[in-house]
């Protein structure tokens, strides 16, 4: 078994609302609850990310094409439901929770501040979208200095092929990428 020493595992918008643009999230929600067992077990810190916006989304600009266009959406889920994580993989008791304002974890959150509290070093990843939150959080993790380890089966991207390629081509370069029952042996 690998040395889980200054671990986290990373669950990232893992939340109802952003699950339901998936054609099918039930592999990826059972393969990350699968992931918080093991972390639970072994005593690594599981942390939550979720994205998040104030009543009347202050925070997105009209020049983010990516909020922008989905501001709409937004609106029409109150912040509160937004936020839900998806009961199949919901915080424990005492577990953190962080908002983050943008697609990169670290971005408008306190996650930063949360690890280098806790003296981790090596952050586990998992969520939705491959293209979105575990991109942007390996690039700059990596520019960070932390060690990566990105749990293939426990991301989920609408786009298949995307999440083949950045899985297989794009994160190798800044992280070991396995399976969870990889990092559970």
């Amino acid at each position: 078994m690998e040395n889980l020493q200054n671990t986290a595992l990373l669950v990232m918008d893992m939340q109802s609302a952003i699950l339901m643009s998936l054609p099918d999230s039930s592999v990826v929600i059972k393969n990350v609850a699968k992931a918080i067992a093991h972390a639970r077990n072994s005593n690594v810190p599981v942390i939550y990310v979720v994205v998040g916006f104030r009543k009347g989304l202050p925070e997105v600009s009209d020049n983010n094409k990516g909020f922008g266009m989905a501001k709409s959406r937004f609106t029409s889920v109150s912040p509160e439901d937004f936020l839900a994580i998806h009961p199949e993989v919901a915080p424990a008791e005492g577990e953190v929770t962080t908002v983050k304002r943008r697609v990169c974890a670290f971005t408008g959150s306190d996650l930063e501040v949360i690890l280098r509290a806790q003296r981790i070093q090596h952050i586990v990843l998992t969520g939705v979208a491959t293209s979105g939150v575990v991109l942007s959080t390996t690039r700059e993790a990596a520019d960070k200095d932390y060690r990566i380890t990105v749990l293939a089966d426990a991301c989920a991207d609408g786009d298949e092929e995307v999440h083949r390629v950045l899985t297989t081509k794009v994160f190798p370069r800044q992280a070991d990428v396995i399976t969870v029952d990889e990092w559970v042996k």
